[in-house]
């Protein structure tokens, strides 16, 4: 497979959405180069979710025994198991990613799985570069959200994570289209980023 054709997954979640950001975030994309190659609006279903996030026991005890040491050092009372306080996590995920429609979309372009992680930012906004849609748009925290129980980041958006591996993207738009839904097609703009000599474009 050529670069350009590199493919990534997005999700602009429910404050996404809420907000009316759904086109400046998109416009951020359309501006680096990406072309957009799939969308649609989706109500998500908490089995959706959890097979989303994929997540295995290993995982939800190495964030749980984190939510103990955190709740520790706070002088907050330790009520359960490591695993269940992983688990609630993704449970925090689920009732966030479900409140409301989503937008799921696929993009298209030269390493886009790294470059729209790039434009994304951080996970944690108040420590994501400003410059990045979740630096410059949302103000949420770790520590608001473990304040306030076991509610989920709002961070605005899902990306395919690179650190993920190659099959990430795969696994993802495989949960929230068809391929039928994926559309082929040229704009105009490719002359520009991707072809080798620019032939054609002087008249």
């Amino acid at each position: 497979m050529h670069p350009k054709k590199e493919r990534t997954f997005v999700i602009l979640k429910p404050d996404a959405l809420q907000r009316s950001l759904v086109g400046e975030i998109l416009r951020r994309f359309e501006n680096m180069g990406l072309k957009l190659v799939a969308m649609k609006m989706v109500q998500a279903t908490d089995e959706q979710v959890w097979a989303h996030y994929n997540k295995n026991d290993e995982w939800y005890l190495k964030k749980g025994n984190q939510t103990i040491a955190n709740r520790t050092a706070a002088g907050m009372p330790i009520e359960k198991e490591a695993i269940e306080y992983g688990k609630d996590m993704i449970r925090g995920a689920v009732a966030y990613i479900t409140a409301c429609p989503v937008v799921a979309l696929v993009l298209e372009g030269n390493q886009a799985v790294a470059i729209v992680k790039k434009l994304t930012g951080g996970t944690e906004p108040t420590s994501s570069d400003v410059g990045t849609i979740r630096g410059d748009y949302a103000l949420d925290s770790y520590a608001m959200s473990d304040h306030d129980g076991t509610r989920c980041v709002r961070n605005l958006i899902h990306c395919t994570d690179p650190a993920d591996g190659e099959g990430a993207y795969k696994r993802e738009v495989d949960l929230w289209f068809t391929q039928k839904e994926l559309q082929d097609y040229r704009l105009v703009t490719e002359a520009m980023l991707y072809d080798v000599n620019l032939d054609g474009i002087r008249e």
